[in-house]
């Protein structure tokens, strides 16, 4: 994995294929898609670390993208829209958009919120940088880079969003439910046994790792509950 992953979600053509190079040829990966459908199955399929929208799309308003994605989970989103009216602003924000760019737009600008919002996704748990750190492994959203020591831990797009999931929550259970919603979305909302799966690699390739430290001692399971992450010194 190199890069945050994208989607981008814009109904020009020319718009949406100009502003992906951009974007890529600064090292992000970027799915696109033009319509909310499009859009909506992207997401289902893999989980980007950020969304780009534009309001303004051809089968349904882009604030339907919003309020499904909020459902289920906190990914960051940025609206490029030409809607300038303070209400289309707040709509949006009140809809759970992280952030409100209004057309035309620079694409340094762009860039400059894209990579603001990558650095908040750990919240309280991140560093300036946005890094999460519990031990020996660091996670770098903006990179989207995992590291145990001074080794890259080679994890799948899955493997990656539970590992950030409960890394941004140090010490907190999260219910088997709440995982499975933010990393597979709200279908599989009663599928324990994916959960369970993807946790086992989890475990296996942080212990692989980090043999004699504290990686491989890192999610614990509450029973009948859920996992968590144990804090520096649990």
């Amino acid at each position: 994995m190199s890069g945050a992953h994208l989607l981008l979600v814009e109904d020009d053509s020319v718009a949406r294929v100009a502003v992906a190079e951009n974007l890529a040829g600064h090292g992000y990966a970027v799915a696109e898609a033009g319509t909310v459908a499009e859009a909506l199955r992207s997401w289902d399929a893999a989980r980007p670390d950020l969304i780009v929208l534009d309001l303004g799309l051809p089968d349904l308003d882009g604030l339907t993208v919003i309020r499904r994605v909020r459902r289920e989970a906190a990914t960051p989103i940025l609206v490029l829209s030409a809607r300038g009216r303070e209400g289309d602003k707040i709509e949006a924000l009140e809809a759970g958009a992280d952030d409100y760019v209004t057309k035309p737009y620079g694409m340094g600008e762009v860039r400059a919120r894209v990579a603001a919002l990558l650095r908040r996704v750990g919240g309280p748990a991140g560093e300036p940088s946005g890094v999460l750190r519990n031990g020996s492994i660091a996670l770098d959203p903006v990179r989207r880079v995992v590291t145990v020591g001074h080794a890259e831990l080679d994890l799948t797009p899955r493997e990656y969003e539970l590992l950030k999931q409960m890394l941004a929550a140090p010490g907190r259970v999260l219910t088997r439910g709440r995982l499975l919603r933010a990393v597979w979305g709200t279908a599989y909302s009663d599928e324990g046994h994916y959960l369970h799966v993807y946790v086992s690699r989890l475990r296996r390739k942080l212990a692989a790792a980090d043999p004699g430290g504290d990686a491989k001692d890192l999610v614990a399971a509450e029973p009948g509950v859920g996992y968590r992450v144990r804090e520096r010194g649990d």
